[in-house]
């Protein structure tokens, strides 16, 4: 019989060293709070230049549009206005047209100073996105479309331009007052 498999002593376990294992430990945890210190910013390397140009180019063709707009608008209403005019000077007109046509000019007729101010308006503040300094060049961009429809219409417009460049005016001083109070 072999006694050796009874009496010899295995070591069916490793012992663990405490010291390495409390280091590690230690590493981790400050690891850990050296990420908890913050986000670090690190400027991006993408080059801006070309997303900032093309938003002033969007922002110049806003404002094109918002002129041109007003000087067909005005040119247009100032016809109209004249149309009428001339219409009692030069013609007979029969009663139906010179019906449609003051209706036209009319204060809630589709060519009266209401009607035209709130479309001139709605398209700035649209163009604008409700931006403050935006509407400012909105306002600067009616102005002018308002000054090259007088010139292009040769003398000074008729009163019922005059009254909607006002109406205009009005809404965008109440729209700034608005926003300077909230």
């Amino acid at each position: 019989m072999n006694l050796n498999g009874i009496t010899s002593a295995v070591n069916t376990y490793s012992s663990y060293n405490t010291k390495t294992a409390k280091k590690e430990d230690a590493a981790n945890t400050n690891a850990a709070t050296s990420d908890d210190k913050g986000v670090i910013y690190e400027p991006s390397t993408i080059d801006r230049k070309a997303i900032v140009a093309q938003m002033k180019a969007d922002a110049e063709q806003r404002t094109s549009q918002l002129r041109s707009l007003v000087e067909e608008l005005m040119t247009t209403q100032a016809g109209k206005a004249n149309t009428l005019a001339d219409l009692f000077r030069n013609l007979k007109p029969d009663a139906e047209t010179i019906k449609q046509a003051q209706e036209d000019i009319s204060e809630d007729g589709y060519w009266g100073v209401k009607q035209t101010s709130d479309r001139i308006f709605e398209f700035a503040k649209a163009l604008s996105g409700g931006d403050q300094d935006k509407m400012e060049d909105m306002l600067n961009a009616f102005k002018e479309g308002f000054n090259q429809a007088t010139k292009a219409w040769g003398e000074k417009l008729p009163d019922i331009c005059g009254n909607t460049y006002d109406a205009v005016l009005e809404k965008f001083e109440a729209y700034k007052n608005s926003a300077v109070e909230a």
